[in-house]
């Protein structure tokens, strides 16, 4: 046998070979096969190299029926699709890696029934085609009183387009305060730069006043802009404009006034423990010109960039160029629609928009599913118990407050806490949780009642007794 343990490693055609002749790959496409081939003769050449790995174990490596094995695995998660259902028992209810918002069920059932041939641009009583997303714009407008609303794909797009349709080639004042950046470097100076705006800041970092704004007004101002700082906090020595005051302004000069709302809210936190975030109706009763927020946040519906405002600047939104690019297909229009019409009936928000639910999630009933939860799981090998903890908001909502909840704390006896949240994320149904102090915690907020009974399967069959 040669030395040269590189050279006991068998042919990519010669495995090929062995593998087409099998009932099980029958089906499988010649190209896929191969790179699963060589990606298995890659993982051997790397336990060469790191392994030291002699001729002899290189062969046995190649036993036929160890390779079969391998391949078979392979071909299997090279089938698994990537986007599934997953159990977030982290405690952060808008998890930004796992989706954000849970979707109600009144928007699942939409985006079913509308994923074959739906009514999308035409109307239903005349035939006649029109805008698809009057549906949402009729919704918006109703639940909170603005002259006109549209929609596109994202609050960052939002912000875009806004800026882009309103105030391209003109000056747009902002507080220094508010240059906030937001996941994946999304920074308002670069969006307002992108957009053929000119940014013009105002006040310091902490303070602005309102005759920094009066002083920063040109023939040139397109547009006043407050940015709500939803994922970080200034304390302290602080002070900003209220947005009524900056309508009054911008009325005075003839200058618009923008309000990015970022999470944006139809439903009050503040009597459930959280501080008051500045509802949608409110900033529209401020009389702001133009106001957008997000769907998939304190919304609780799927990802979408919500406009409302005075007729006038949502039109010139409506009719720019960058709108068709940026407008939601047909399936986030249904998702919307269903999670809209549930504010229709104000009493049932709380039951029926999942993220509201979990928000407003009293810490005594937390406890109480904790406990049971505790109860169904029998003798595991870890030791095991119900302990406080906190659960976060996420979603760039809420920066700083921490909800009190109850958790599962798991310490497993034979493995790390870490190799438990690693079986977990590769159970069948993904579980993704919190470690902390080498525990892992299963928070009770964001694992979803009908879900309990999969993640105690999922323990059971990690940590037999």
């Amino acid at each position: 046998m040669s030395s040269n343990p590189y050279r006991a490693l068998p042919a990519v055609d010669d495995l090929l070979a062995r593998a087409l002749e099998l009932d099980q790959f029958a089906q499988e496409s010649k190209k896929l096969l191969v790179a699963e081939i060589r990606g298995d003769l890659d993982d051997a050449r790397d336990a060469i190299r790191d392994q030291a790995l002699d001729g002899e174990a290189v062969t046995n490596f190649y036993v036929w029926e160890r390779f079969l094995k391998r391949l078979i695995k392979r071909v299997k998660e090279r089938h698994q699709r990537i986007y599934v259902g997953a159990i977030n028992a982290t405690g952060v209810v808008l998890h930004t890696g796992l989706g954000r918002a849970i979707l109600p069920k009144e928007a699942q059932e939409a985006i079913l029934d509308a994923s074959g041939f739906t009514i999308l641009e035409v109307d239903r009583l005349s035939g006649q085609r029109n805008r698809r997303e009057d549906g949402i714009a009729t919704l918006l407008k109703e639940l909170t009183g603005a002259p006109a609303a549209t929609v596109v794909n994202n609050n960052a797009a939002a912000t875009m387009i806004c800026l882009s349709a309103l105030a391209k080639g003109k000056e747009v004042i902002v507080a220094r305060g508010q240059l906030v950046e937001i996941g994946g470097s999304f920074r308002i100076p670069d969006i307002l730069e992108e957009s053929g705006a000119k940014l013009v800041e105002v006040g310091t970092t902490n303070k602005v006043h309102l005759r920094d704004y009066e002083n920063a007004i040109t023939e040139n101002t397109g547009l006043i802009l407050r940015v709500h700082t939803s994922n970080y906090r200034v304390v302290g020595f602080t002070s900003e404009v209220p947005v009524a005051d900056l309508v009054t302004l911008g009325n005075k000069h003839d200058v618009l006034v923008m309000d990015d709302l970022g999470s944006g809210a139809l439903f009050d936190l503040s009597p459930y423990g959280l501080p008051h975030e500045p509802l949608i109706q409110d900033s529209l009763a401020t009389g702001a010109h133009v106001i957008c927020f997000s769907g998939d946040k304190l919304l609780g519906g799927p990802q979408a960039g919500l406009i409302i405002g005075l007729e006038e600047p949502v039109t010139l939104i409506r009719k720019h160029p960058l709108y068709r690019a940026m407008r939601p297909d047909k399936l986030i229009l249904a998702a919307l629609e269903g999670s809209l019409q549930i504010y229709r009936r104000p009493e049932h928000v709380r039951e029926l928009i999942p993220v509201i639910r979990m928000l407003t999630a009293c810490k005594e009933g937390l406890g109480k599913r904790a406990q049971a939860f505790h109860n169904t799981l029998g003798e595991l090998d870890a030791e095991i118990e119900v302990i406080e903890e906190g659960s976060k908001v996420g979603g760039g909502a809420y920066a700083v407050e921490s909800l009190p909840t109850y958790c599962v704390a798991i310490n497993p006896k034979d493995m790390s806490a870490g190799d438990l949240g690693e079986k977990m994320r590769r159970y069948t149904t993904p579980i993704f949780v919190r470690i902390k102090e080498n525990r892992v915690l299963l928070d009770m907020r964001t694992i979803q009642p009908e879900q309990e009974e999969t993640v105690a399967e999922s323990l059971r069959s990690i940590l037999k007794a």
